[in-house]
């Protein structure tokens, strides 16, 4: 049986900081925690014409993982499209890209193309046979919002079980889907809840143009936090490797690629929030298996044992 929703939600201190920790990362870990909301739809879904699926998007992200679960779960062969495969990742897979292999995914070398020329081949591809399914990168669709709904509906049960008068819930964005339709479904329910999040991938204004293109109606964004300075996504920080041993040491163990940066965001700010704080863990440790090793290797000092 595999636990696609209704997660724990624990109350913990981070730096001495008080909030709710929403464990999606108890989720089946072939969904990844947030992929398990936003992939829901096409777990769910009769789709008995489809025999492949296209996705494209990083060589170790959570997503290539999670649609080649999907794709194993339905019968479907999956292509996914990157940018490009280090070789000494082709020599010794790790990750999500060996757990992606294991699950029968094609992985294809573009060569360096990026995702904007990606998509619309990919999206012409799949029109063009109607037993292929197209899912753009992270999930960033709207078919999203049928499983991050369900993930609005868990947290609102838990507030009125809490008996909160209000709340705000925190997550880093890739894409910022569940963010979004997180707001969304709040506000269509008319509750005080307000959702915060922090862009990982791209700036500001990437998240926002995300935004716009799954819903253009302002009220259903969420509150961005802007980070005090400019990070490139996936590039080590010693910030963010101190601010994931803290998160850590709530006997929790969070991933290295958003988590840091969302925690540090949530801190900046956090002395201005007067409302309880839930933090949606997302999942995606498997990543860390490639992470890791960088910061070791990067920060030795860091590390102990």
């Amino acid at each position: 049986m595999m636990k696609l929703s209704q997660t724990p939600v624990e109350c913990h201190q981070i730096d001495n900081v008080s909030l709710f920790i929403k464990r999606d990362d108890l989720l089946h870990p072939a969904f990844s925690g947030n992929k398990a909301r936003k992939f829901a739809y096409y777990l769910q879904q009769p789709f008995s014409h489809i025999k492949r699926v296209l996705g494209h998007g990083s060589v170790q992200a959570n997503s290539l993982y999670s649609l080649a679960s999907l794709a194993q779960l339905r019968g479907w062969q999956l292509d996914y499209y990157v940018n490009h495969i280090p070789q000494s990742l082709r020599d010794q897979p790790l990750g999500n890209y060996a757990a992606a292999l294991a699950a029968g995914a094609n992985i294809i070398d573009t060569a360096g193309k990026n995702g904007e020329e990606v998509e619309p081949m990919l999206a012409h591809l799949a029109a063009q046979h109607e037993d292929t399914l197209f899912i753009p990168e992270g999930g960033r669709a709207l078919e999203a919002e049928f499983g991050v709904q369900q993930l609005a509906a868990e947290i609102a049960t838990w507030w009125r079980s809490q008996q909160l008068e209000q709340l705000v819930v925190f997550l880093p964005a890739g894409t910022g889907t569940t963010a979004l339709f997180l707001q969304k479904s709040f506000c269509e329910m008319q509750l005080p809840i307000i959702v915060m999040t922090c862009a990982v991938v791209g700036g500001d204004d990437y998240l926002r143009k995300q935004f716009y293109q799954l819903c253009a109606n302002v009220r259903y964004h969420p509150t961005i936090v802007t980070p005090a300075k400019r990070y490139h996504f996936g590039k080590c920080y010693r910030e963010f490797l101190i601010a994931w041993q803290q998160m850590n040491q709530t006997g929790i163990e969070f991933e290295l690629l958003y988590d840091p940066l969302g925690w540090l965001c949530l801190k900046s700010v956090v002395a201005e929030i007067s409302s309880p704080i839930v933090y949606i863990h997302q999942g995606g440790i498997l990543g860390n298996q490639s992470m890791l090793p960088r910061y070791r290797r990067k920060y030795p000092e860091l590390f102990t044992g």
